[in-house]
Parts: C-alpha cells; sequence; structure tokens
C-alpha cells in the first residue's frame, strides 16, 4: 500500500517549485491533493500536470476569507482533511537600514499572517492521524544579510510550530516544521531577472553549502512525505533541515 492512500492534502503555493514537488509525491504515494495558487493560469497548467488527483483552488493565504473558500470547498467535497503543507510564501531583499514599511507589511503578510491562519482554518477538519507541516527555511537560525524581514518571518513560523504542536497534542494531531537550504527553483530567476543572474547565484549558493551544490525540489518533497506520512509518528514540534550542511556544519 501507498504511504498516502486515500489521505486528503492541501498544499499551498503548489503551482511550482517545492510545492509543486510535494503534491506530485503525495499524489504518487496514493494522496487527492488541493494545491493553491494566486495565477489562475500557472495553477490550472500545474493541476494539468499533476493529473485528475490533483485540485486546484485560486487562493490567496493573506486574505483571510479566500482561506475560508479554500477550506470550504475541501469541507463540502472531502469531508475531511488529513495533512496540510503551508508552503505559500515569497521572498524579496533588502537592508535594515533601507527596508520599507510597505516592504516589511507585505512580507509578514504573506509569511507569518497567511501560514497562521492557514493553520488556523485547517484544524477544524482534522483530526486524530492528522499531519500538519508549516515551511519555515535554514534562514530563520542563520543570518543572510539584506534578507532580515524574510528571516524574521521564517523564524516566526518555526516558532508556531513549537506552540501548535502543544496545543494540537491532545486532538492526535502532529505539527512539524520543513526548513529547505538554497533550493533550485522558479523563484531564483523571479528574484534575479535573468537566466544569466540565475545561473551566478546557484554557483554562489552551492560554494557556501557543504554538500556542494543547492538542493532539488523533490528532496524536499521525499522530506515532506516523511512528515506527512505515519513513518514520522513520533515527531512532533520537530523542525526537518533539509540544506545541505549549512546550518550545521
Amino acid at each position: 500500500m501507498s504511504k498516502l492512500d486515500s489521505k486528503i492534502a492541501v498544499v499551498t503555493g503548489g503551482s511550482s517549485g517545492i510545492g509543486f514537488a510535494i503534491a506530485e509525491r503525495f499524489i504518487r504515494e496514493g494522496a487527492t491533493v488541493y494545491i493553491t495558487g494566486r495565477r489562475p493560469a500557472e495553477l490550472d497548467a500545474a493541476a494539468n500536470k499533476l493529473g485528475e488527483k490533483a485540485k486546484a483552488i485560486q487562493s490567496d493565504v493573506s486574505d483571510l476569507g479566500s482561506l475560508d473558500k479554500l477550506f470550504a470547498t475541501v469541507r463540502e467535497a472531502e469531508g475531511r482533511l488529513d495533512i496540510l503543507v503551508a508552503n505559500a510564501g515569497v521572498i524579496a531583499s533588502s537592508q535594515i537600514r533601507d527596508a520599507a514599511e510597505e516592504h516589511f507589511d507585505s512580507m509578514f503578510d504573506i509569511n507569518v499572517k497567511g501560514t497562521y491562519f492557514t493553520l488556523q482554518k485547517a484544524i477544524p477538519l482534522m483530526g486524530n492521524g492528522g499531519s500538519i507541516i508549516l515551511v519555515s527555511s535554514c534562514l530563520a537560525t542563520k543570518g543572510l544579510p539584506g534578507h532580515s524581514v524574510y528571516n524574521a518571518t521564517k523564524a516566526a513560523i518555526r516558532s508556531l510550530v513549537r506552540t501548535a504542536a502543544a496545543e494540537l497534542l491532545a486532538s492526535g494531531i502532529r505539527v512539524n516544521t520543513l526548513s529547505p537550504g538554497p533550493v533550485d527553483t522558479p523563484i531564483i530567476e523571479c528574484q534575479v531577472g535573468s537566466p544569466e543572474a540565475a545561473e551566478e547565484f546557484r554557483k554562489q549558493a552551492a560554494s557556501v553549502v557543504p554538500l556542494g551544490r543547492i538542493g532539488r525540489p523533490e528532496e524536499l518533497a521525499a522530506a515532506a512525505l516523511f512528515l506527512a506520512s505515519d513513518e514520522s509518528s513520533f515527531s512532533t514540534g520537530t523542525d526537518l533541515v533539509v540544506d545541505g550542511g549549512m546550518t550545521q556544519l
């Protein structure tokens, strides 16, 4: 039997990169997966690629009404939720001395507020044996100049997991963090602006990773599968860091 046979999962930010890879792996392991994103065309293309066990729902995690519609749809169609992967997030750079209020607010609205209320609104659909994965970053514990706001949002997520895991013990729901290091996803080119700059970024990132390369989305998906499945049944409140050794060596 597959590891997630007949499970119902929601993966926010599932139209590309790590979220897409997680959805793809979960489907391969037998789950029905609801993926969300803000851009309809990209979201529909991802769902078509994933196949009939993928369901696409346009949703903005920073909009609480949008989250209500997402989980109402899941409730009506499935009646329950077994796995939540709160992956939706954004990254942008700014030095502390130059950071604008708009930069700060937009990052916290999506990365912290969005994750918090995604978690809150998923809980009523979940029960004993449920698994919640909040995606943080190795930068929650490792300072990267120029990314103070992003780093702080990811540290907030790590802290949230500890409290959520404690609060949900009695419900039999496990809550864990998945913290990637640098991973080769489309967000790299979006952030740096060109294929040439993206390639230079990959080289620079690989140079500071002890394993000598950046990660692949499927490697994060494998880690997410462990946290989502019964193979991690004795793990809650923890942080699974998949960063090629950056934070440890």
